[in-house]
Parts: C-alpha cells; structure tokens; sequence
C-alpha cells in the first residue's frame, strides 16, 4: 500500500535483488518490522522494477500490502484492493466480467476475452484477462499496484499499470498458517499454507483456499423467498523449488473452481426507444407492468433484485428454446508456471519463464431487473493462453542491466445465448413479422403462430487467435549517489485473427430475419436489388451490406509498436527521492463479441497508446515516523478504446467497439503514512483527477450523432480518498490487542459519456472495521470485522439490456470472526 504499512518489511536502501528466487518466507510481522530508530516506518521490498528494492527507491508511483496487512483488512480479492488504492476501481460488467480502471484507465468490455488496461501478473506471468482473477486468492505474500504505462518491462495491455500478485514460496524451515472465518450470510472460508523441505535441496509449499456463503445475499422483490449471491469457491496451489548446482529452479500449479450464484441487476429505468410515453418505436412492447413494477420497486437498499421466474426462463416456447441452468458460474482455472534460473556468475544471470494458463466458463445470469424475461443469457468460454520469456539480467556497482524476448499465444471461444421473449424490442420485432405472414415475402410457409415466438432466443459467438512476440531492453545507471538513469524500450508485434458473428439458434431467429429483416435491408441498403439469400436454422444472422448476405464475420488485425521509458531518479538524502519520468505503453487492439446485426459491430477497435508524463516524491521525514509520497500526472492518450454504441435501424443502439482519436487525463494523487507512537500506524491516500474526451462524435443511446467532446471517462471519479488505522497494541508479554478501521470515499462518476442521471454513480463513502486480540509471538489471533459497517447503499456499474436500465449493487454488510494460527 504505502511505504509504510504496518507490516512493512525492512530492508537497507540500497538493496537490490533478482525479482524472484526459490526460496523466500513471509514478511516479519508487525512488531518486528522495526527500522534503526524504534518506532520508525520500515520499507516495503517490491519488484516493480523486476529485482527486489525497497519501495522508497523506486521512482515508480507504486503502492504494496504485504500479507498481514492483506488479512487484517480483509481484502480477499481484487475488487477489494479499491480499498486502500483509491485510484483503482472495479466494476461489474453484466456478463460478470469485471471492469478494471486505474488513473482512470480502463476499458468497459463485457466480453470474455477482452483484455484490460491494468495487466494483471502473477509471479511475473501474466493473467491477460481479467475474468482469470474471479477465483479464490491462494496464498498471497504481496500485492504491488504500479500505475502509469508498464509495457517496457511488462508488454502489453498495461497502459494503465499492472497488480502484480507475488505468492508465498517453499521454504527451507518447516511451517504453516491456516485462518478460518465465520459470518454472516453463513459464511465460511478456510485458507493457509504449508511449506518445507521434502529432500535434501528440494522445498515444498501447498497454499489452499475456501470460501463459502449458503445464504444469498440478494433478495428478489417479487419471489422473497429466492435469494442470489450464494459464494462456493475452492483453489489449490502447489509450488516445488530446488537449487541444482547455478540452477534455481521454481515450479508451481494453480488450479481453483467458482460455483457461485451470478448478480442481478436492479431496474431503475428504460432506454430512449423503450420509455412508456417517450415515443419510441419499442416503446408500446414492453413486458406487462414494468414501468409500474419500476415505480413501486425502485432500489433503495443493496440486497433489492430481481429477475426471471425460474418456470418462465425454463420452458420451451415455440421455436423459442429456454435457459434451464441455474443462475451461476460453473468455471475453473489452471495455472502452469515454471521459472528456471541460471546463475552464470555473482552479476549475470539467465531467467526462463515459462507460463500456461487455462480458464473455462460456464454461467447463466439474469439481468432483467425486474420479474419477466428481459434479458437472460447462458455463457460458455474457454480460453488457452501460453508464454514464454526469455531474458538476460546482471548488475554492477551502480548500474543494471536486462534484455530479453517474449512470445505467447491465446486461443479463445467466446459464445452467449441471449434469452429475451419479454424484451420490447423482441416483442416489437414479433408483432411487425406477423404482420408479413400474408404477404408475398412468406415463401417458407411460416405462420402467425412462428411470428408468435421468434425471435425469443439467439446466439453470439467468436473464436480467437492471438500471437504476440517481443524484445526488450531495460537498464539504469547511477552518474553518482545524487542521480540515476533509467531506460527502456520493448518492440511489440500482435495478431489477431477473429471468426465470429451472431447465430439462430434452433429456428428461433428465422422467422423474423427471412421475413422481416431481409426486407428491411433491401430497402435500407439494395433497394434496386435482391432481397439477401435467407438464412436456415443455426446458420449466422449478422448482415453484411458490402455483401447483401448475412454470414460470419471475419477480421485479421496485425499491429505493431515501440514502447519506451525514461527516468531520472535524484536522492539527496537516505530519506528522500525525487523522480520525473516519460513513457509510452500500448493496448493491443481487439474485437468485439457482440449482439451483431450488422457486420460493423463485429469489427475491431485498433490499439491505443498512452503517453505519461509523471512527476514524484517520496519523503521521510521526523526519523522515519513519517512518510509522504507525491506524484503528478498527464496522460497524452490516442485512439482510446471503448464500447460505444452502433445506430441499428431495428434495435435503435446496439454495442460496437470504436477508437477516439484524442484524449486525456492528468491528475494529483498522494499517500501519508504516519507512525505517531509504535503500536499506531496511519495512512491516508487521495487522487484527485481530470479526464476529458477530445473532439469525439459518436452515438448516444438514442441512437443519434452526439459531439461527446469535453465529455468525461466513464468509472472515473473525480476525487477518491481512503484512510487506514493500524493498532497493535501489547497488553503484557504475551498478549496485544488489535484493531483497524477502513474508510474510503468516491465522488460522482458516470458509466456512458452522456449527461443523463440515470447512469450516474451517486457519491459514497463505505467504512470496514475490525478489532481483536493475538499472540505476541504471532502464533495465533481472533478477530471481528465488519465490511461496509453501516450497510452503505452503492452501486459500481450501470448498463442497459437495450430495454430497461439496470444498476449492479455493492456489496451489502458483512460481518464476521476470524481464528489465525501460525505453526
């Protein structure tokens, strides 16, 4: 977190290490993170830079929570850093794939197989996509959050910066932890380690992790005995490490399952085309009663929600299949890596890191918002993604040194089936097919009782090939012990081959397309010409109007570019750095998944850059009980990434990825860290932040041409402060007491880049807390703690179903005990 936790480990300014060796055992626990001066903050050691120093010489804005501060704060996943690192925040997509934004920076992808702005890593190997991070986290040492552009060292699709997740190692000393927790919502999770030597030369860990809530915590409105929000996560992590002669060898395998309930949405209103009394085409179809279901349920409280009967979603209708599963995931992840060290001498090293990774999907969430069947969908994606690197590395007095090659290769299915018999546009489609029945169109027969229930289900699809190859460089010199240089440089080549497109799905869609659309599309696109050759049942329904035929989608999007990095590092004193830096990172370019009627949505966005410019401190002041980090910002950033919306003369607006050309984002952000008295450690974290689009015209969610210059990023919010409390306080020689408190604050940010309310995300301020008593020596604790103390009503996303405008809560009031033991 910040150069100053309570846990912070101590380590001598100077001291530099290799990013990761095979053996290294947790941080010493807060009473004996002392630094010469009793009471003083000691340092944090990270590996922003790829070797170990200590957090306060590196001149990268970074932040660190070591494990200990980890558990007493609770943060248990990476939604939870948001916490203590106001400038990141996570939303929930309505897919359940989660939106990361850092400075923000970020990208707002439904999809699966869409990659961040803010790079993941674990143990150095990159998780490339987000959804890879909705397990349990096993076993975790640290958590380093670097921000501004990382892709010298890191590649690319970190434009925004990276979380770099540092896991517990085997060890040469025989040890363990375990921590229980029971609470509300019966709630029960489990999780530790075990680690030692197996045989001689040859060390062992197992990290394992259990999290379970039987009783959901969202509640529906109309059905209150059905609840959503029931949690079943299990991970497991083995790791092996041996020295054989300059070899260090480390090799570990995580895998872990989700089976837990998908989130609802809360329905607080409609979109243009479907607003009862707004004259929209749709806007006369919507499902029976829900303008008045809105009225009389509009959300107040987190736990409120609302979805599809289950012998509604369930049943067959005409054509139209139903969606029987239940409304949860049904994943797993595989992690593979294996890091292979080569100590050619004292200062040269050979690093191999080798990484594969595997992630499966299987879920279904409702995400109506109200009692009816609006919009319910059935996911299922898989996706294979190998790396390996390469690189050199050596140091010397006052310089080091690194170069290197990367390469990797993903393969991804992403596909949805969308369940919308209520939606009003699926409702206005069905009423203009029937009126073709009679008409010289229906060459195939269909009836009115066809027109009755097409359209009700259907199928998004795509299949991705990714390559990526790199070369690196990165190295710093000290001119003296006043001033030091740092350079970088990667060149990346990327492609992407996509195959995709939306599909019927049992005959569902054939009705409406082969009557309705196809004439609409003469007359829109071919008016003196042929009506496009009809689709048969699962055959693709996207329109290609270059074409006049409906079919797959197919794009190849090959892009390269040339990352660097310059720093200068001044450090007059033990206690003091100044830093001012340069860089360029790159977001590789991608395509989108989505609900395509026309070919355009299916195309690619091409890859963004991002130019920073960052100035910082990072002071030490009164013999180290306090520590002040500084840093300013400006982000240059061209062809930025986003969802955006797509005219669709049936639809009104539907999803597409587009680029804008110009943007930008500049902002302040500090972080204090106060020791007043040796059991008291405070910090305090605030960003301040500007962002602004450039010159953009886009489609709003009527549908129409929109100038969105001025307007801001969306998941960005002006101001976000946190404060921390630590107390370890000794009540005799065996005995301390303890206690934390959390605050963090958010002001108002928006979800699309219009001016409409309805979207907005309200300001809030959500308080965790706990107390509690250990053992002096650290072998066992029991605490309580509360999460969102007051039960604060908030929300972290807001989207539309292209009918009714949904909110996706956070998380309502948790509480609980903990048990600790250490052995």
């Amino acid at each position: 977190m910040i150069a100053g936790a309570a846990q912070a480990q101590d380590a001598p300014a100077a001291a530099e290490a290799p990013a990761e060796t095979t053996q290294t055992t947790t941080a010493a626990p807060a009473d004996h993170a002392t630094a010469a001066n009793d009471g003083a903050i000691g340092d944090i050691v990270v590996t922003a830079q790829r070797r170990a120093e200590s957090i306060n010489r590196v001149g990268i804005s970074v932040q660190a929570l070591e494990a200990d501060t980890l558990q007493e704060l609770r943060v248990q996943n990476v939604r939870d850093l948001a916490a203590v690192v106001p400038s990141f925040t996570v939303a929930q997509s309505y897919q359940g794939v989660p939106t990361y934004t850092l400075r923000g920076i970020g990208f707002n992808s439904i999809n699966l197989s869409a990659q961040s702005t803010v790079g993941t890593y674990v143990d150095e190997v990159a998780y490339a996509y987000p959804i890879m991070n909705t397990g349990p986290m096993i076993d975790i040492e640290r958590v380093e959050v670097l921000k501004g552009p990382q892709g010298t060292l890191y590649g690319r699709n970190t434009t925004a910066g990276l979380i770099n997740f540092v896991t517990g190692k085997p060890s040469e000393t025989a040890s363990g932890a375990m921590t229980v927790d029971v609470g509300n919502y019966e709630t029960f999770n489990v999780g530790g380690y075990v680690t030692g030597p197996i045989a001689e030369g040859i060390q062992a860990r197992i990290g394992y992790r259990v999290d379970l809530s039987n009783e959901g915590w969202q509640i529906s409105n109309s059905r209150p005995d059905e609840r959503l929000g029931r949690v079943k996560r299990y991970g497991l992590r083995g790791s092996l490490a041996f020295q054989p002669g300059p070899f260090e060898i480390d090799l570990s395998a995580t895998y872990w399952v989700n089976k837990s309930d998908t989130v609802s949405g809360q329905a607080i209103g409609f979109t243009p085309a479907t607003t009862p009394g707004g004259g929209g085409s749709a806007s006369n179809f919507n499902a029976p009663g829900a303008a008045a279901y809105i009225a009389a349920n509009f959300p107040t409280r987190g736990n409120q929600a609302d979805w599809a009967p289950y012998a509604r979603r369930s049943a067959d209708i005409g054509r139209g299949a139903g969606i029987s599963d239940p409304l949860a995931e049904d994943n797993y992840f595989l992690g593979l890596k294996g890091r292979i060290q080569l100590n050619v001498s004292d200062s040269v090293r050979v690093v191999s890191l080798t990484g594969y990774n595997e992630f499966d999907r299987k879920a279904t969430f409702d995400w109506s918002g109200i009692p009816a069947e609006v919009l319910i969908q059935k996911a299922d994606g898989h996706i294979e993604s190998f790396a390996q690197e390469l690189r050199v590395e050596g140091d010397g007095p006052g310089y080091n040194w690194l170069v290197g090659g990367y390469y990797s290769k993903d393969t991804i299915s992403d596909t949805n089936r969308t369940l919308l018999g209520q939606n009003a546009n699926s409702a206005l489609l069905r009423f203009a097919t029937s009126q073709l029945i009679n008409t010289p169109i229906n060459t195939f027969g269909y009836t009115l009782a066809d027109a009755a229930s097409t359209f009700r289900t259907y199928r998004d699809e795509g299949a991705f090939d990714t390559r990526t190859w790199s070369i690196f460089a990165n190295g710093d010199y000290a001119f003296s012990d006043l001033i030091k240089l740092t350079l970088g440089a990667r060149y990346t080549q990327d492609l992407q081959k996509f195959t995709g497109c939306s599909r019927d799905f049992n005959g569902s869609m054939v009705t409406n397309i082969n009557l309705f659309n196809r004439g609409l599309y003469q007359q829109l696109f071919n008016p003196t010409g042929p009506l496009a050759a009809p689709i048969g049942v699962n055959d693709c329904n996207t329109f290609n109007p270059a074409t006049n035929s409906f079919g797959v989608v197919n794009s190849r999007l090959d892009e390269d570019n040339f990352a660097w990095r310059g720093s200068i590092d001044v450090t007059p004193n033990a206690t003091t750095l100044f830093y001012a830096s340069i860089s360029r990172g790159y977001k590789s370019g991608t395509s989108p998944i989505n609900a395509a009627s026309n070919a355009r949505q299916n195309l690619p966005a091409r890859q963004e850059q991002l130019t920073a410019y960052e100035i910082g401190a990072k002071l030490g002041f009164l013999d180290r009980k306090v520590q002040l980090n500084l840093a300013g910002f400006y982000y240059d950033y061209k062809d930025k990434q986003i969802s955006a919306y797509f005219a669709d003369p049936i639809y009104t607006a539907l999803a597409r990825l587009d680029n804008i050309p110009k943007s930008e984002a500049y902002g302040i952000e500090g972080e204090l860290t106060v020791r007043p008295a040796r059991p008291l450690t405070l910090m305090a974290n605030a960003l301040w932040l500007k962002t602004r689009i450039n010159g953009y015209v886009g489609t709003n969610a009527a549908g129409k041409p929109q100038d969105f210059d001025g307007a801001r990023f969306i998941y960005s919010p002006e101001w976000t402060l946190s404060g921390t409390a630590l107390l370890d306080q000794p009540i005799n020689d065996d005995l301390a007491f303890t206690a934390n408190a959390n605050v963090r604050y958010q002001s108002r940010q928006t979800t699309i880049f219009e001016v409409n309310p309805l979207y907005d995300i309200k300001p809030y301020t959500v308080v965790n807390a706990g107390f509690g008593v250990k053992a002096t020596d650290d072998s066992w604790a029991l605490n309580a703690w509360a999460r969102n103390l007051f039960n604060q009503y908030y929300w972290n996303a807001v989207a539309s179903n292209a009918n009714i405008v949904v909110r996706f809560p956070g998380q309502v009031r948790t509480y609980g005990v903990t048990g600790a033991f250490r052995f």
